[in-house]
């Protein structure tokens, strides 16, 4: 430890080790809502804990408890990235999740449906659709930071969306309509996937990809949260909010006598209430 991290590294979830950049912790912490005298609080005393060779999981954990004892709801904020990866061990309510999100932009959804194509059927992980468009997005979700999403999958969701279109264009049920496809995950994508989708018109969506219109900047958008940002739910809580199709803080928030179920106590609940209540002010 020491009160100087210069020359500090920290290893990444790839495993890679790089430089600690202060300035990277100020800027998560502002955009959590922190004001200066709060990330200059919070920094200072990471500064005076961080040892060489950290993982940014660890650095990310002790920047979170350290927020959390100062702002509940810039802490709730700040741990928006790692609630994605806890929202496994299946993909499922992460498919759910993004279903929720294109709700939000106007599309009818459909999830995990099995639909014909030309020449055998498909399960398509979501189906949205509206007036003009109808999207085939395959969802790639992951439990660990540091995976990418490699070439393979824009190759296979290709051939399945075609296979998918082809009978689509000719089908009367479908006519008007402007038929695509997309991967959506909670990781990165390798640079291969990212060029071949550009070449073969595949939408992709990653936690920071599109550059300034990822899955994080749209959460924050459009104020769509999952439960799993509500830290004081354990994961047994969370799976049952889960098994009860409840992926979004809103749509807890919409159902509050599903909490029941959890058998919290009073304190608790008023916590959880009031976390609710105000995560509506991001």
């Amino acid at each position: 430890m020491g009160n100087n991290s210069k020359g500090i590294h920290v290893r990444k979830a790839s495993g890679e080790l790089e430089i600690f950049d202060i300035e990277k912790l100020k800027q998560s912490l502002h955009k959590a809502g922190g004001n200066e005298e709060l990330i200059a609080n919070i920094t200072s005393d990471i500064k005076d804990w961080i040892q060489d060779g950290i993982s940014t999981k660890k650095l990310y954990s002790q920047a979170f408890k350290l927020l959390n004892r100062k702002n509940r709801l810039n802490a709730l904020r700040y741990k928006l990235k790692q609630a994605l990866y806890e929202l496994g061990p299946s993909g499922y309510p992460f498919e759910h999740f993004m279903g929720e999100i294109y709700r939000r932009w106007g599309y009818n959804v459909e999830v995990g449906k099995v639909i014909e194509g030309s020449c055998i059927s498909h399960e398509m992980d979501v189906i949205a659709t509206n007036q003009r468009n109808q999207i085939f997005l395959e969802c790639k979700y992951s439990s660990h930071q540091g995976k990418y999403v490699s070439i393979h999958v824009p190759l296979y969701v290709k051939a399945r969306v075609d296979d998918i279109i082809i009978r689509r264009e000719n089908t009367p049920e479908y006519s008007g309509l402007n038929f695509s496809g997309g991967v959506i995950s909670n990781t990165r994508f390798s640079p291969d996937s990212i060029a071949y989708s550009k070449c073969y018109n595949l939408s992709l969506l990653g936690w920071d990809y599109p550059t300034g219109n990822g899955l994080k900047e749209i959460m924050e958008r459009e104020k769509i949260f999952p439960i799993t940002i509500l830290h004081e739910l354990t994961k047994k809580q969370i799976s049952i909010l889960l098994e009860l199709g409840l992926v979004t803080c809103k749509q807890l928030k919409e159902n509050l006598k599903s909490l029941d179920e959890l058998n919290l106590s009073k304190n608790m609940l008023k916590k959880l209430r009031e976390d609710l209540e105000n995560i509506d002010f991001y």
